[in-house]
């Protein structure tokens, strides 16, 4: 199960409250002078997975990353926001950048992506389509021709697909 922080909040094994993370997190990231673009949380037992996205304007380096991953883990070392063992994971979006909340949906308009629901819609979980921004909480995607406003809380996962 994949839990994400944007409108997508991991409410399991967390202390305190996930938008207090996503503050902290945000703080450290851009004081060092980059974007949040978000945040994966993939409880597994014994160990989970804390995946943070980050990227700037002139791209990211796997220095960077690692800068980013050692500021971070000190930062979390100290505000104790997520009980037992995890492992941090510092990520560039890549090409098929992962969308987390409205401002994604916005910003990415005119984009081809794909979308996977927590429940059906339209007969189905699984889209693929061109954005056309958010209309009244829902994003509005066109696919095969056809208009379909898929509701943001409903998202599971969105990423953009990469043309070449």
């Amino acid at each position: 199960m994949e839990w994400a922080i944007g409108p997508f909040f991991f409410l399991i094994l967390m202390r305190q409250d996930p938008e207090q993370l996503r503050t902290v997190l945000t703080a450290v990231v851009e004081a060092m002078g980059y974007e949040l673009v978000g945040v994966e949380f993939h409880p597994h037992k014994g160990n989970a997975l804390l995946r943070v996205y980050v990227d700037k304007e002139s791209g990211l380096t796997v220095d960077d990353c690692a800068q980013v991953s050692h500021q971070l883990s000190g930062v979390l070392d100290v505000e104790d926001l997520i009980p037992g063992n995890y492992t941090l994971e510092v990520s560039s979006p890549g090409l098929d950048r992962p969308l987390f909340g409205e401002e994604d949906f916005v910003r990415f308009a005119g984009c081809e992506v794909r979308i996977q629901l927590t429940a059906l819609q339209h007969g189905r979980r699984n889209f693929k389509g061109r954005l056309a921004g958010v209309r009244d909480g829902q994003v509005v995607l066109v696919s095969e021709g056809q208009e379909l406003l898929l509701p943001l809380a409903a998202i599971h996962k969105a990423r953009l697909i990469p043309s070449f």
